[in-house]
């Protein structure tokens, strides 16, 4: 049962304003390093990622919107930006899949039953966060994506 739960696919939520490093950004360069996060809840749940998970890409600031689907193609390692000194911070690789058809707003999501409790919403502050599977499948089932496969 153990090994079964282990390649179970998770499924995140990752934050960014588009004007730091827009989901067009991320499908230029087909892969980006995680970097940068300094919040503890945030770093956690960037070490539970596991190769294969899926992502959702979400423009915050004024768009506050998911944008894409990705895949972490490598999990949580040593944050390379963190100064020495600073912490015990990790990254972890993305990968670009697919760019939703129609990005699903912040709106859609807290006025959607299944959505409406997504972590987003209860924890607006945090940058990354776990999106349950029905979720996951509604935000894509909303958008037009595809469910990433690992």
């Amino acid at each position: 049962m153990a090994s079964e739960r282990n390649e179970a696919v998770q499924y995140w939520l990752v934050k960014q304003e588009p004007e730091d490093y827009a989901w067009s950004a991320l499908v230029k360069d087909g892969r980006t390093a995680w970097t940068g996060i300094r919040n503890y809840q945030a770093r956690n749940h960037l070490r539970a990622m596991r190769e294969g998970d899926g992502v959702a890409y979400y423009h915050s600031g004024d768009a506050r919107e998911v944008v894409g689907v990705a895949r972490v193609v490598r999990a949580a390692y040593a944050d390379p930006t963190a100064a020495v000194g600073d912490g015990d911070w990790s990254a972890v690789d993305l990968a670009a899949v697919d760019a939703l058809p129609k990005p699903v707003t912040l709106a859609q999501i807290k006025a959607d039953a299944v959505l409406q409790g997504m972590a987003l919403v209860r924890q607006s502050r945090l940058s990354v966060v776990p999106v349950t599977a029905p979720q996951f499948v509604r935000l894509m089932q909303l958008g037009g994506g595809r469910m990433p496969g690992r």
